[in-house]
């Protein structure tokens, strides 16, 4: 997928063939540049073009782009039509054939892996069980059931990017504009419902559980398994489809206790994102640069200068900061899931090494989370972070034991940073230093502070230090 920040299309200019409505359309429905924001017009000729001129390709336009009008009142008041993304989800899951309904022993086999995955889990976390109830999903009601949270991540960033836009307009663009902008926003919010709808088509023929890419994205205490999913998964790996559902199962029951007994964790990594789509700000130069490029007499040199990148919104050093710190929890999340839930089937099941390096190739390769993330706010998670992570649980597992390893999440202050992920063996000696303070975590992060403040104090010294010989050597050059 490409790696566009969210709201603008990622259609492919030098391969026409993608315009096709009926042809071309990805597995999951992602990609397929048929469907809005396009409305179908790819299959449209170009000057010149009319003996290609099909009747029937002019109906479907016009039955797309009639039913995304009449979205356009409902669910397209905010900067997203999630009317809209709901239902381009939906249809695309059913055109890829991938909204089969759970069996009635796959839904027995689900509630019996996450019962036997909790057992397992009381030995390898100090954490308590954190499901409340356990549902089998198909594709569909995995889109259903994860829209609430999609619209706290999408929102912020797609509100920012439509209030950027009309910042960037001179005055006189505003006041020429007026009632026009209601129906731009209007658009924006359908452009936007639309990529997003093929984001979850593809996600949604993808995942595995409802913890699946790291965020807690289902019902608060709702541990979720997609059976059909799971079975293309293990396609090749010559294990059996139960080995695999307790497998995932464990991950899943590992990520909602995590979620259930941190309280704070879900909340930072939603503001972290809205931190970041404060910073969004279009540059108004390349704006007046896009338009001296336009050329009148070729009407396809404004799809290649909207595709170029020429109006990509630039990332600030504040934006790229919380980015990384977005990177860091998610990668020390997944990184504690992953060394929590091996841990607790790894002697159990004979296929729990295939099944693991099975998911780390998976993300290593570009799986559903990076995807997505690339696509809606330009972030891309690093394999390599998630790796680093769960050797830094490792040690501290080793040197301070389950309980004192656990207890780092009890404030997010005492969580490592990124520069841990370099330095394990750093963390682990700070944090075995304050083994005295662990039923106090105050004093832990008291202590932190001041470390912190110490570390600056000798750096601004050393800044001092530096300029005092800067000046005398100013004087010493004036003398001469």
């Amino acid at each position: 997928m490409t790696n566009l920040p969210f709201g603008f299309s990622s259609q492919d200019p030098d391969d026409p063939d993608k315009g096709d409505s009926s042809q071309g359309r990805s597995e999951g429905g992602a990609g397929n540049s048929g469907d809005l924001p396009g409305f179908g017009f790819g299959g449209m000729p170009g000057p010149g073009g009319m003996p290609n001129f099909d009747i029937g390709q002019l109906g479907q336009m016009l039955t797309q782009l009639g039913q995304a009008l009449s979205h356009s009142g409902s669910g397209g008041s905010g900067p997203v039509n999630y009317d809209l993304a709901k239902q381009l989800a939906v249809q695309q899951l059913h055109n890829s054939q991938r909204t089969e309904r759970p069996s009635q022993e796959q839904v027995k086999a689900v509630e019996d892996a996450v019962r036997l995955a909790e057992l397992w889990l009381d030995a390898t976390t100090s954490l308590p069980a954190g499901v409340r109830s356990v549902q089998t999903w198909s594709s569909v009601d995995w889109v259903e059931k994860t829209l609430p949270t999609w619209q706290r991540l999408c929102d912020p960033v797609a509100q920012r990017m439509s209030s950027a836009w009309l910042e960037a307009l001179p005055e006189e663009a505003k006041q020429a504009a007026g009632p026009l902008l209601s129906m731009l926003g209007q658009m924006g919010g359908m452009t936007f419902g639309s990529q997003l709808g093929s984001g979850l088509a593809q996600l949604g023929g993808e995942v595995l559980t409802s913890t699946d890419i790291g965020l807690p994205l289902g019902p608060a205490g709702t541990a979720a398994l997609l059976p059909a999913n799971i079975e293309s998964f293990i396609e090749g790996l010559d294990r059996p489809i139960s080995e695999a559902t307790v497998f995932l199962a464990a991950r899943e029951a590992a990520h909602h206790r995590l979620f259930s007994h941190v309280p704070w964790l879900g909340q930072r990594l939603l503001a972290t994102v809205e931190e970041y789509a404060r910073g969004i700000h279009i540059d108004t130069s390349a704006l007046e640069d896009l338009a001296s490029k336009i050329d009148p007499a070729n009407p396809s040199s404004m799809q290649e200068l909207m595709t170029s990148g020429m109006l990509e919104p630039k990332t600030t050093p504040e934006q790229q900061a919380a980015l990384n710190r977005l990177e860091t929890l998610l990668a020390l999340v997944e990184g504690w899931v992953d060394m929590v839930a091996g841990d607790a089937v790894g002697e159990r099941l004979p296929g729990a090494g295939a099944l693991t390096e099975t998911v780390r190739r998976r993300r290593a390769s570009g799986g559903p989370a990076e995807q997505t993330f690339a696509t809606l706010i330009g972030l891309e998670l690093r394999p390599r972070r998630m790796r680093d992570a769960a050797n830094l649980w490792r040690l501290l597992t080793e040197r301070h034991g389950i309980e004192g390893r656990d207890r780092i999440w009890d404030h997010p202050d005492l969580l490592p940073g990124s520069s841990d992920l370099d330095e394990p063996l750093d963390f682990a000696d700070r944090w075995g230093a304050g083994s005295a303070d662990l039923d106090d975590p105050i004093a832990a992060i008291r202590r932190a502070e001041a470390d912190q403040a110490t570390k600056s104090d000798d750096e601004r010294g050393g800044s001092t230090k530096h300029d005092d010989q800067d000046d005398g050597s100013s004087k010493r050059d004036d003398e001469s």
